[in-house]
């Protein structure tokens, strides 16, 4: 493993711990006044952070494997262990959001009445200030990086967010002497839970299934046919993660030409691609005779 590649793991791994401490640090804030309040949708927002704790843990695990050297069994590396270990993420919201909506189910049989105080008011604000600060730091961070752990991560604390903004809007409907408004509003929180699984899932799986990687082919055209001696290139193919993208193309030069200068040709189109674009790790050319 190179060194710039270890120092960006490395990274990776101590903006993870910093949030880590954080998420922790919010959950307990949340689920220790939601408990003493008996506020259901205060409590489900801790575990929401509780859950955003977790996902931190995983990314730091998918990291170990991720930073892992090549070898036999895996010649292109380990890279997608980061973005494999994200759909564990996806997984603890799905699982998250179905206990809390049936708990909140169960509640409108047998309704709790929250007792809801200053302090409540005061713990949300300050682990929503937490949380924003998070998720910018994380987002910018994960796309500087390239990081699909941080930046689902960031998707994640966005939630968290706006459950908390919830929980604050059923606060007054609960003051107001509506307190139904509580398991209402850990329903809507599962929502959103469910919808940062679902992203996140989508991102991941997209890697995964080697969708085409976010390149637009025409840079790749213009790159290519401006390397001399090649007549025209197609069947462009792209995959991978946003910082490992793999092309494959077909370059046809003239019939004629040596299979040392074809062989040239096919060097320099690897070298300026991954110039001219630096998520590119790797490029496979196909040789072809262009014919008359």
């Amino acid at each position: 493993m190179t060194n710039s590649t270890r120092q960006h793991y490395s990274e990776v791994n101590r903006i993870l711990i910093i949030v880590l401490l954080l998420n922790w640090a919010v959950a307990v804030a949340k689920l220790i006044y939601g408990f003493l309040s008996r506020c259901e949708s205060m409590t489900a927002d801790g575990f929401h952070s509780l859950a955003d704790g977790t996902s931190n843990i995983i990314g730091i695990i998918g990291i170990y494997f991720a930073c892992q050297p090549k070898d036999i069994d895996h010649p292109y590396g380990h890279k997608k262990y980061e973005t494999f270990f994200s759909l564990g993420i996806s997984f603890l919201l799905f699982l998250l959001a179905f206990n809390l909506i049936r708990e909140s189910i169960a509640r409108f049989s047998k309704p709790v009445v929250p007792n809801i105080g200053v302090n409540n008011f005061v713990v949300m604000l300050v682990t929503i200030a937490v949380n924003f600060w998070v998720m910018h730091y994380e987002k910018k961070r994960g796309i500087a990086l390239k990081s699909d752990i941080l930046v689902s991560d960031a998707l994640h604390t966005k939630a968290d967010i706006l459950t908390s903004l919830c929980v604050i809007i059923a606060f007054f409907f609960i003051k107001a002497g509506y307190p139904i408004v509580d398991p209402i509003a850990t329903i809507f929180i599962s929502i959103f839970i469910v919808h940062a699984g679902y992203e996140i899932a989508k991102q991941s799986s997209d890697i995964l299934c080697d969708t085409a990687a976010p390149l637009d082919v025409r840079q790749i055209v213009n790159i290519v046919l401006k390397i001399r001696g090649v007549k025209n290139c197609h069947k462009i193919r792209t995959r991978g993660r946003p910082d490992d993208i793999h092309v494959d193309l077909h370059v046809q030069v003239n019939p004629s030409m040596h299979i040392d200068d074809a062989h040239k040709i096919s060097y320099a189109i690897e070298e300026e691609l991954k110039k001219e674009i630096p998520q590119i790790t790797d490029v496979v050319v196909h040789m072809e005779p262009k014919e008359s």
